[in-house]
Parts: C-alpha cells; structure tokens; sequence
C-alpha cells in the first residue's frame, strides 16, 4: 500500500494517462484498459485503496469530475445536429429509456434476485450510458453519422436522467413503504428538478451574455466556465442530490445552442480536462472496489443478469422505441448493442448501495457488484466488438484515411484526383463556385463553403478523414486553416503548402507553432507546383518491391521529382516533409510528381523494352 498522499495522486494520474496511451499506441478500447488498470491496483495487488486514502474528499472528487465530464459532453449538442434527426433521438431519450427501465428493473427482480424496490432503483440507474464511454467508442470506431449522432446525444441527454430516474423510484419506494412520508416528497423531488433545469438555463443565458457582451477577458473565460460548472452543479445538488447533473447537463446545452464565437475554445479546453478526467476517476472507482466485490460478480445470478441486459433488455427497448422511426434495421442492430455503462452508473449506484442498505432493502448488497459487473461487461462486449460490427453493418467509415484538401485549383485537383485513383477518400472545399469549377470538371468530390464557418461542421461529415491540407494561393489562410484544425486533426496530420517565393503574403516571420507542416520534398510554393502541371509534369505512383526499394528509388530519381507521399500497407499516409525521414517499404507506393522528360525516357524504355521482346518473339 502507498503511504503517501501524494504518491497516490501522482500514480492514479500515471495509470490513467498511461492507460489512454496505451489503448491509443494498441488501438484498444480507452475504457477497458483504464478499468484492468484500476483492478490491478488496487483490489488485485493492494496498492491503493482511493476511497479509504481519501476520505471524505472521495466522494465530492469524483462528482464534480462527473460534472464536468458531462458538461463538456452537452456543450457539443448543438439543436442543428438533430436535422433529420429528431424523432429517433427523442424516442430513444423517451420511450427507450422508460422500457429499459422497466424491463431493467423486473430483470433484476427475477433474475439477480433483488427486491422490488432495490430493482427499480438500480433499473434507473442502468438506463445511462454516458460521454466518458460513448465519446471515446465513437472516436475510435468511426461510425456513419447517423448512429454515431444518435448515440452520442442518447449517451449525454440521458445519464442525468438516470440518476433522477433512481431518486424518483427510490422516493416512491419510501413514500409507499413509510407511513410517514407524504406526497410532499415527490412533489419537491420534481419542483427540485425543475429547479435545476431553470438554474442551468440561466447560468448558460448569463455566461453566454457576459462573453458576448466583452466583460470578461479571453484569458479568463475558460476558468470562469469551469467555475460556473461547479457552481451550478453545486447549488443544484445541495437543494436535492442528484439533480446537479441535470444542472450542468442543461447549461452545457444552452451555450452549445447560443451561437458563441469562443465556444469553440472553450470545447477544446474542456476536451482536454475530460480526458484527464475521465482516466483518473476510472481508475479511482476501480481500484476502490474490494475482492469480496470482484468474487460476487461471478455469481450466477449477477452473470445472467448481465446477459439478458446485453443481448434482450438493450436491444429490445430501442426496436420497440424506433417503429416508425425511419432508422434501418442496420442503425437498430447496432444502436442496439452499444450500450456501455460508465462513470454515472458505478457513482449513483455506489450513493445508493449505501443509502438502500441503511434502509435495510433486501438486495442492496450486491448493488455495487451488479453494477461493476454490467460495466466491466459492456465496456469489454462493447468496446471491442463496435468497429466489427459496424463494419459488418456497412455503418463505418473505415477504409483508408482520407484527406481535405481545402482550396481548389490545379494542384490541389491534380493531387485529389491521384488519391481517389488510390481509394483514398477526399474532399476539396473552397468558398468559390468559379475555383471549384476544376474540381467538377475534374470529377473530385468537393464541397462549396467556407471551412472556417460554424456551418461547415453540420455539413461535412469530418469522419473519413485523417488529414487536413490547407492549399489555397494565401499563405496566411493556409496558416489560418491549419492553425484552426489541429486540435481536430492533431498537429502530425495538419498540412499547408510551403510558403511562396513570389506571390501572396509574406510570412518569412511567422512563429513555427503557427500553422501546420509544410509539404513538400523539395519544398515548393503554390505557383511553382501550378506551374510545373502546366510545364508537363505528371503523377506517378511507383509500387515499391523486393527488388526495388525506397534506396534505389530515391538513387534512382530525377532531382528535379518533388516528392509528395507514401500510401503505406497498413493504408496510412504519410508526406514528405523537409528535414522530417521518410521511410517506405516494400509493398508501399510512393507519389510524387515526375518531370515530363523523366516519365518520357520511361515510357520509351518501356517502348523499347517491348518491341525488343516482340523482336525476339518472332525470330524464335
């Protein structure tokens, strides 16, 4: 056991982080090595014990962590994404959640043996899956944007509403059991909900009011936000627990529905927070659990709940929620399965273990292990077999990783067209009909609008692509561009052409953070590479072998060839770049752009290759 404080704080950090490290180097579910982690730690090797290590602080922590994750997950539920929509999203946030509940909750009355009280509660409870296990699966599965949309909005709008579901129910079941309690409970319950509802409205309204109206500087929007947060969940869940993440839930989507122009940092920076976040509470719940927990989870009971919940409590709520819906058999096979439990579910049940067995309900003591055995399960079941089946649905954008190329002209068309000859996706965008008129003669998908625009993010789908080119004739909107979608794309992905030597801004000063990498070998600005198309210079892709490697193609090459890629094996991308070592191995195909003399004495020894062979041909 870890004596110190501190050491603790720095280890759950170390775990988390180094967790979504590893699940981001191996390509595995964030979720499910955060939880493995946690288990090793804590109730498997005993080195901490959170709960016990921080006392009273444990539980306060970790709510306003929840809080904050779940704020961060409301402030991207913008109305404009529900065009189409609407009716799915609100069945399934409705009626879905009011049959999950229902059939939840008798489950574990006749399955898990629990009382009827304890089993609705936990029923509520169960309905949630939450940001802090939706977001991550849909980062890594890449789904079409309609089962992701309805996913994401499922996952967020109703992990309050769990919780208020379980308050509800456990204020019905003390009202019907007490002879002392009256109606007047539930109806503060709902005037308490009510309540918070209206008090994150009105933060939102007033955060929104005081950014747009200059009062508070730039460098303290951010921490005021993040202040409100926790005041806003604070008052609502002092007034009645649980509410408070009703709270948040609603200030986050009235500042993602107010139209804000720093919203967009203020997502950013609230990302990076949830990630820290999400890791260290993980690892906190799971390594509090202790062995006599782990042992009930493999109760037959608590296995065959789990297994109804998964494969028929789940999947039959949401076909019987979307009839008439317009969803696909697809979209509901999958929206079906996916269901993980995360962080609201072990937090509230947790709470309400303890508070049912102080009631002394039958059942109230394997509440934590049926929760940790239904997150652990879905968590696992979920987050490996989402990116197969949505495959296998035809519901995922895989393939190989695309790439915007924002600006249209002969170059960027030119080089979108031999990437669509390679099946990479990609998309030209430009705000000038007359620029794109080459990318539609040329036949490339392009997409009218200016990417900069809030729009743009309701009318690309941003999926298929992993990397962003910023090619127009402007330096200083390349760099723009670039500088805007690195915390979408990450720095290694973000592109502009180099800076031109003789035409359009001129930025020999500009700082190297700004802006993303500079493409090519050699480095060449718009106007020479546009230049060099008109002078005759073609694409080539040449398929490197055994016999051919990149040393002998490098040798081999003109010096005049400006090299521009290599489509690896694995279907990654990556570009040559000055100063940066571009390897390529057999099997990967390098582009690059040939001048017209070198791809003639080519197409002429190829000439006179085959005319020798045809020559020998007949003398036999």
């Amino acid at each position: 056991m870890v004596d110190s404080l501190l050491l603790v704080f720095m280890f759950i950090a170390v775990l988390g982080i180094g967790s979504q490290w590893i699940a981001w180097k191996f390509q595995l579910p964030a979720i499910v090595v955060m939880s493995i982690a946690g288990l090793l730690a804590g109730p498997i090797f005993g080195l901490i014990n959170p709960e016990q290590e921080f006392g009273e602080l444990y539980r306060p922590f970790i709510s306003i962590a929840v809080a904050i994750i779940l704020f961060e997950g409301s402030l991207n539920l913008n109305f404009k994404e529900l065009k189409g929509l609407g009716k799915p999203v609100f069945r399934i946030i409705t009626w879905g959640a009011f049959i999950a509940w229902i059939l939840g909750s008798l489950t574990a009355y006749y399955v898990a043996g629990l009382s009827l009280a304890v089993a609705f509660v936990i029923g509520g409870i169960f309905i949630v899956t939450g940001p802090t296990v939706i977001l991550p699966l849909l980062r890594q599965s890449k789904l079409k944007p309609t089962p992701a949309k309805i996913l994401k909005w499922e996952g967020i709008v109703v992990d309050p509403f769990g919780a208020l579901l379980a308050v509800f129910a456990f204020e019905i079941i003390l009202f019907i059991s007490s002879d002392s309690r009256d109606a007047s409970s539930l109806f503060l319950f709902f005037l308490a909900s009510f309540f918070a509802v209206l008090l994150g409205y009105i933060f939102g309204k007033l955060i929104g009011w005081f950014f747009e109206a200059g009062h508070i500087p730039e460098f303290l929007k951010s921490p005021t936000v993040l202040s409100a947060v926790i005041a806003c969940f604070t008052i609502a869940d002092e007034v009645w627990h649980e509410t408070g993440l009703l709270a948040v839930t609603a200030m986050g989507m009235t500042l993602a529905n107010l139209g804000i122009s720093s919203i967009k940092d203020m997502r950013h920076f609230k990302e990076n927070i949830s990630i820290l976040l999400i890791s260290t509470v993980f690892i906190l719940l799971t390594a509090s659990l202790t062995m006599d927990t782990l042992k009930d989870v493999f109760r037959p009971e608590i296995i065959g709940y789990v297994l109804l919940m998964l494969f028929v409590v789940r999947p039959l709520s949401i076909f019987l929620s979307t009839i008439g819906s317009g969803l696909s058999i697809q979209e509901k096979t999958l929206i079906g399965w996916i269901a993980p439990r995360g962080i609201v579910a072990l937090t509230v049940a947790s709470y309400f273990a303890g508070v049912l067995e102080d009631e002394g309900f039958q059942g109230a003591s394997l509440v934590t292990s049926l929760t940790f055995a239904l997150v652990f399960a879905t968590v696992c079941a979920h987050g490996f077999s989402i990116g197969w089946l949505a495959k296998k649905l035809n519901l995922s954008s895989d393939g190989k990783p695309g790439a915007i190329i924002v600006g249209s002209n002969r170059f960027s068309v030119s080089l979108a067209k031999v990437m669509e000859e390679l099946g990479i996706p990609v998309l030209v965008v430009d705000s000038s009909w007359g620029r794109l008129y080459s990318a539609r003669r040329a036949g490339v998908a392009h997409n009218h609008g200016e990417i900069l625009s809030e729009q743009m993010e309701y009318t690309i789908d941003f999926t298929p692509y992993d990397y962003l080119i910023s090619a127009s004739e402007y330096d200083s909107y390349n760099a723009l561009v670039s500088s805007t979608f690195i915390p979408e794309f990450g720095r290694k992905n973000v592109y502009r052409l180099p800076r031109q030597n003789h035409s359009g801004d001129q930025l020999d000063d500009i700082d190297h953070t700004i802006g993303g990498q500079e493409l090519f070998r050699p480095a060449e600005g718009l106007e020479e590479l546009k230049y060099k198309i008109k002078a005759g210079y073609v694409f080539r892709k040449t398929t490197l072998t055994e016999q051919y490697t990149c040393e002998e193609y490098l040798r081999d090459r003109d010096k005049e060839t400006i090299l521009l890629f290599v489509l690896k094996q694995s279907k990654q991308l990556e570009f040559f770049i000055e100063g940066v070592d571009t390897t390529a191995q057999p099997g990967d195909i390098i582009v690059s752009m040939t001048p017209p003399s070198k791809e003639f004495n080519k197409i002429k020894q190829k000439l006179e290759g085959k005319n020798k062979s045809e020559s020998d041909r007949l003398k036999t």
